[in-house]
């Protein structure tokens, strides 16, 4: 098992209720496919360097996990047609 570090950047318009199930969805997704959520880390929502999609700001959420080779690229998958997800980098720390 790989450890990895993935931030994420969901849409800031979302409400509360919102922004909590779309977190619980890729972190049920993680777990289905046997990896481990270690850290979950909620920014919250802060102002965008640049504009994405006419919106300046975004919902920043940090999940750490540790997963086998082949989730990552499910989730990123995933990620990429969701309309909520504005922005994801996945990365694999070095152990």
């Amino acid at each position: 098992m790989n450890k990895y570090e993935m931030l994420t950047i969901f849409s800031a318009s979302l409400n509360d209720e919102q922004k909590d199930a779309v977190v619980q969805k890729y972190v049920d997704l993680i777990e289905k496919d046997g990896g481990k959520v270690t850290g979950l880390n909620k920014i919250g929502v802060k102002k965008l360097a640049y504009p994405i999609n006419y919106k300046n700001e975004g919902y920043y959420v940090l999940f750490n996990f540790e997963a086998n080779q082949t989730i990552p690229a499910r989730i990123n998958y995933l990620m990429n047609i969701d309309e909520a997800v504005m922005r994801t980098l996945c990365l694999r720390q070095d152990a």
